[in-house]
């Protein structure tokens, strides 16, 4: 049998997800992105910090992170992010 998608050994994909202000609409190109978050998979809603956020926000790709597009960005994401990949 071959690696499966989950589970011990799989590489886990990360991307980022936008929190928006309470009263901003998710996914809206005109809400204010209020902080970055780093998430696992491409479904998952909720963020390496904790943090459950709307599905329906704007995302990244992962390698945005460490750039200007990824400001603000939660510190907290950052440290266990940087823990999880190589």
């Amino acid at each position: 049998m071959g690696p499966h998608p989950t589970g011990e050994g799989a590489a886990m994909e990360h991307h980022m997800r936008a929190e928006y202000a309470e009263g901003d609409t998710p996914g809206d190109p005109r809400a204010p992105v209020r902080r970055w978050h780093m998430v696992r998979g491409a479904e998952e809603p909720r963020a390496l910090c904790g943090v459950l956020l709307d599905p329906a926000a704007v995302t990244q790709p992962a390698d945005a992170w460490g750039t200007a597009a990824a400001r603000p960005f939660c510190t907290r994401c950052g440290a266990r992010y940087l823990r999880e990949v190589p």
